[in-house]
């Protein structure tokens, strides 16, 4: 009896381990980029809730009691950070009750802290808009930068679960393979839109611009986060008649009226681009189709 006790001990013990050693790491992901970058590097390791989609304001998100149970029940927070959930994150974060994923511990990860910021205000006047105090935190659209965020990314997923280290090691070395042989595409795909003049509707897409080469030279918004006003909108319209630009572009989550307004007046093409990847879109198949779209639109 005593010996059959003992088996289903030791069968308790190595069924409690095997459970521990595969269990997934539970990851919430603020954007749509960061929980695709995330599977890319974790694959079946990881278990990952975005909470928003491509469809979605990041800027602007409710801290909602499903989003909260994700919260207090996650292993790893990845978000871009540098204030663009500043609405809805600290919120989130305290009410989460989650010590493992608040700032200063393993499980908190900003993309933004491993990269340089472009647009740093060296004085913060909120009468400008809505302006982030430590830089422009639209990252994800520099291939460069979110190869750097990859390794970063990658080393915190080693911390907290370095029984899979390998794994993490060869998916990083996958993931950088695939991304910079397809960042020698792109830029070889971007070489005919350099320098070409662009309409923005918010100033989100200036580490794109800086990459690709291309040239903003107004935005539909008078001020950041401010919607277009219409004496904003007529010394546009008077500017784009004189030096036309090749095309005007906004994010789908955004009002599309005033870009639709400033192309019916000027014969300029719109291009509503999806911010971020979709439901299960890979960053590469998102990347793919961002230019694709743009360079569709100057054929």
């Amino acid at each position: 009896m005593l010996h059959q006790w003992n088996k289903l001990v030791v069968f308790a013990l190595f069924f409690a381990w095997f459970n521990l050693a595969h269990a997934e790491m539970r990851v919430l992901a603020c954007e749509p980029e960061w929980s695709a970058l995330a599977k890319s590097l974790g694959g079946e390791h990881l278990t990952i809730y975005t909470a928003t989609t491509n469809q979605q304001d990041p800027h602007h998100i409710q801290a909602r009691p499903s989003l909260i149970a994700k919260a207090r029940r996650a292993d790893l927070l990845i978000c871009t950070g540098a204030e663009l959930e500043i609405g809805w994150l600290p919120l989130l974060l305290r009410k989460s009750g989650n010590g493992n994923i608040q700032p200063g511990q393993s499980g908190h990860f900003m993309a933004t802290d491993y990269v340089t910021l472009l647009e740093k205000p060296t004085v913060l006047d909120r009468s400008e808009g809505d302006i982030h105090s430590a830089g422009n935190p639209h990252i994800h659209l520099d291939p460069d930068r979110i190869l750097q965020v990859a390794t970063h990314l990658s080393r915190t997923l080693i911390k907290l679960d370095p029984s899979n280290q390998s794994d993490y090691q060869q998916k990083l070395t996958s993931f950088t393979q695939v991304w910079q042989n397809k960042i020698s595409e792109w830029n070889k795909q971007v070489q005919s839109i350099k320098g070409k003049p662009i309409v923005v509707h918010h100033n989100s897409w200036v580490y794109f611009q800086r990459w690709s080469g291309l040239n903003q030279v107004a935005t539909l918004e008078l001020k950041p986060g401010i919607p277009p006003t219409t004496s904003h909108l007529s010394q546009l319209l008077s500017n784009l008649q004189q030096t036309p630009a090749l095309m005007i572009i906004y994010a789908r989550y955004q009002d599309s009226k005033a870009a639709h307004w400033l192309s019916q007046k000027t014969g300029i093409p719109v291009v509503a681009l999806d911010f971020s990847p979709g439901l299960d879109e890979t960053m590469v198949q998102w990347f793919d189709r961002l230019i694709n779209q743009i360079l569709e639109t100057t054929t």
